[in-house]
């Protein structure tokens, strides 16, 4: 063999090596995917010697839609919302998992399918671990409520307690904060004009109930209109700029806004939708077999456990909620905070609460977002 052969066969070793050992994990960007990375992508890495490549996006099947079309498949795992999965499985873009086997047991012991708190007998759904869909496997729980600018509210105002007051900008003065798509919107908007929780989705079935939510919205982006995020980093960072005086948002931001950095920002719980967060293999990614490994240890108890040092997003299994000491947050001016009441499955935080249907957006996010971006164009 001549020599520049036996380079250019070193050089084609050495890239596909490189290639084997990577997983590319797609996730929402800032303290949500640096809670992933530090709670159990590093563990995972050093463990195993797999490099995990963190990607930060904005949601929706779009950009995986591309790859797959073009046959450049760049993303191993993506973190999704469960109408995503759903719709994803469906159309084959990502892999059927075989949970019990695909996914190991708690560190007590119960069966994959019987840990995660969707398990068991679901009424909801048939797949394993009553996870929506054959191709998800559970991260999180976590909620969409909202947070105001403590500076802006005091003296003279009540303070804001409930989702009414979120819409109330007679009481509560100054621009509010919204995500940009329809979901969780149309839910809080509802519960604002006097719905009750168990018949949210009901209402949002019947005949003009999707117009209902929508005249809801009108009333509170008119005006002085409405800031419209996409990124969970967003919404603190408007509160604290003052360009908002409430905004919706993740917990999970507000809390690393309110303990880890201590802006003046107070999260409130009346009217939380709470709602779970997912994770999917890519069908035919580049390194299927090294990420597969990578997901199992990913949720499995430890490593969900692991997440919730950074952030006050609830494992999703149960079992991880033994290992969570007190204290267990690792954030914060001194680091010392007992996790548990600032998560969205806390008791006192569930008091009057939605869980968010993914059934009913996988099966109507296309008509809702077409009358969603119209009523946002009227604005």
């Amino acid at each position: 063999m001549s020599k520049i052969i036996k380079i250019i066969s070193f050089l084609a070793f050495v890239t596909t090596s490189t290639l084997a050992y990577a997983v590319n994990v797609v996730s929402w960007g800032g303290a949500y995917t640096n809670s992933q990375k530090l709670g159990y992508g590093d563990p995972y890495a050093e463990k195993s010697g797999v490099e995990v490549n963190w990607i930060d996006y904005s949601g929706g099947l779009g950009a995986i839609k591309a790859q797959v079309e073009s046959g450049a498949i760049e993303w191993d795992i993506i973190d999704v919302y469960a109408f995503e999965a759903i719709q994803g499985c469906d159309e084959g873009l990502f892999v059927e998992f075989d949970f019990d086997n695909d996914f190991p047991a708690g560190v007590d012991g119960s069966k994959a399918s019987d840990d995660f708190f969707t398990g068991g007998a679901n009424p909801l759904t048939d797949n394993p671990g009553g996870m929506p869909s054959k191709c998800a496997v559970g991260n999180i729980l976590y909620s969409w409520n909202y947070g105001y600018n403590t500076e802006l509210f005091g003296g003279n105002y009540n303070l804001p307690t409930t989702i009414g007051d979120f819409f109330d900008k007679a009481k509560f003065a100054g621009k509010r904060g919204v995500y940009s798509g329809a979901m969780s919107n149309l839910e809080i908007a509802l519960l604002a004009d006097g719905v009750a929780s168990s018949d949210v989705y009901d209402v949002l079935d019947s005949d003009g109930g999707v117009e209902r939510a929508l005249a809801k919205m009108t009333e509170l982006c008119s005006d002085d209109g409405c800031f419209f995020w996409s990124g969970g980093a967003q919404p603190p960072e408007a509160l604290v700029a003052k360009e908002v005086s409430m905004s919706t948002a993740w917990n999970g931001r507000l809390f690393n806004a309110i303990v880890g950095e201590n802006s003046p920002i107070k999260m409130v719980w009346d009217g939380q939708i709470l709602d779970y967060q997912y994770m999917v293999l890519v069908n035919g990614g580049p390194n299927q077999a090294e990420a597969m490994d990578a997901l199992a240890y990913f949720t499995s108890s430890e490593g969900l456990a692991g997440s919730a040092k950074h952030i006050s997003y609830a494992p999703f299994r149960k079992s991880s909620l033994s290992l969570i000491q007190d204290p267990w947050y690792e954030g914060g001016p001194d680091g010392k905070v007992d996790i548990m009441p600032h998560m969205p499955t806390a008791p006192a935080n569930l008091e009057n609460h939605l869980l968010m249907n993914a059934e009913w957006w996988a099966d109507n996010s296309t008509d809702v977002a077409d009358k969603w971006e119209a009523w946002k164009a009227s604005l």
